[in-house]
């Protein structure tokens, strides 16, 4: 009955993204999609003050998977109830995008929930040498994902943010995870401690020209849309 009532939820909710559907002090999760959901969670930084940081779920059936964790443990656990005590799903794969905190600083949580996780090998190989927690199993510039009957895209398109950044394609829905690779609109370029400036533009580029077919784009920080995120950081970035 419950999981009935969630869905005429959903349906009543239409083409509305970004309807919160939970809210607390670490964590809120909003509607992107039919089947695809924004969690965001919160990291204090020296340069930044206090920032939102967004991840993605998608749904298909009864599985979930998730992408990039929220910022810590407890906000992990509270995302991990969530999907299981609202969504009554399965999460049956963690997947970060690239290896900050912001992506990964809950990975611990979701490994103690036993649910597996699968990275970049590059992402695998620089959480290892920052000494932070490492994703279990690794892919090379592409690989995909079935979510229920559905399929989800992994891909490197190139460096930008990081030497690892990878996005995520939701085929059924257009759904695009770009993470802290893209930014939302009128957004600045951000933190640049690990980043390829030079390359950024093309690496976006190459985006585009991969996934024309795009309703709905969520960055790292900042607002959700559509395809024109894509194309202002590949401007923020161009090379003058």
């Amino acid at each position: 009955m419950k999981r009935l009532l969630f869905a005429l939820l959903m349906l009543s909710f239409g083409a509305v993204a970004q309807q919160k559907l939970h809210s607390s002090g670490r964590l809120t999760i909003t509607t992107l999609s039919e089947n695809s959901f924004v969690h965001t969670s919160f990291l204090q930084t020296d340069d930044f003050g206090k920032v939102a940081c967004n991840g993605l779920i998608i749904r298909s059936g009864y599985e979930v998977a998730i992408f990039d964790t929220p910022t810590d443990d407890r906000s992990s656990q509270e995302l991990i109830r969530w999907v299981r005590d609202v969504l009554k799903c399965k999460i049956v794969v963690l997947v970060p995008t690239h290896f900050h905190s912001d992506c990964l600083g809950g990975l611990a949580a979701f490994h103690a929930a036993g649910i597996p996780s699968f990275a970049n090998e590059k992402t695998i190989e620089l959480a290892t040498q920052n000494s932070m927690s490492v994703p279990q199993k690794g892919f090379s510039e592409k690989s995909s994902l079935l979510v229920g009957a559905k399929e989800v895209q992994l891909r490197f398109f190139g460096e930008g943010h990081t030497r690892d950044n990878v996005v995520a394609y939701f085929p059924a829905e257009q759904v695009l995870f770009g993470g802290c690779l893209i930014k939302e609109l009128h957004a600045t370029k951000g933190f640049l401690g690990d980043a390829n400036v030079n390359a950024w533009s093309e690496t976006v580029a190459k985006i585009q020209a991969a996934y024309p077919l795009v309703n709905h784009v969520v960055p790292g920080h900042g607002a959700a849309g559509d395809a024109k995120l894509l194309e202002y950081t590949r401007q923020l970035f161009a090379k003058p």
